[in-house]
């Protein structure tokens, strides 16, 4: 069972800067989309930030500007630089990864899943 292997998390000041990184466990084709979700206490979980296969990008508006996102396709790797931190950026995050399969015309998604890393700053 391949499995989402997540890094990089920790407790910072304010305006400090972290880098996340997520890789699967063991042999996968290329994910289709691999990015980052957040939930912190009490709140839903949001999508922080994502990129597909052909480099296309999204951000959660909260994060455009500070945080930036981006893939090493050979290592089938996804990474999160999160610069000028701020407080409400405190939760924990997960790796999300998809393989997307087109069988009778229809798209099937598969997602896997990191284990979450906890991101906490402090003011």
């Amino acid at each position: 069972q391949v499995q989402l292997v997540e890094s990089g998390g920790g407790s910072v000041q304010v305006g400090e800067s972290l880098r996340l990184s997520c890789a699967p466990s063991g042999s996968i084709p290329i994910f289709d989309d691999m990015g980052f979700y957040r939930q912190a206490p009490g709140k839903q979980r949001e999508l922080v930030a994502r990129c597909t296969r052909d480099y296309t990008t999204e951000y959660v508006d909260s994060v455009k500007g500070r945080f930036t996102i981006s893939r090493d396709m050979a290592k089938n790797t996804v990474y999160l630089q999160m610069d000028s931190l701020r407080p409400e950026d405190t939760a924990v995050y997960l790796c999300n990864a998809a393989l997307i399969r087109v069988s009778g015309g229809k798209n099937s998604r598969f997602d896997y899943w990191g284990q979450g890393t906890q991101v906490t700053v402090s003011s």
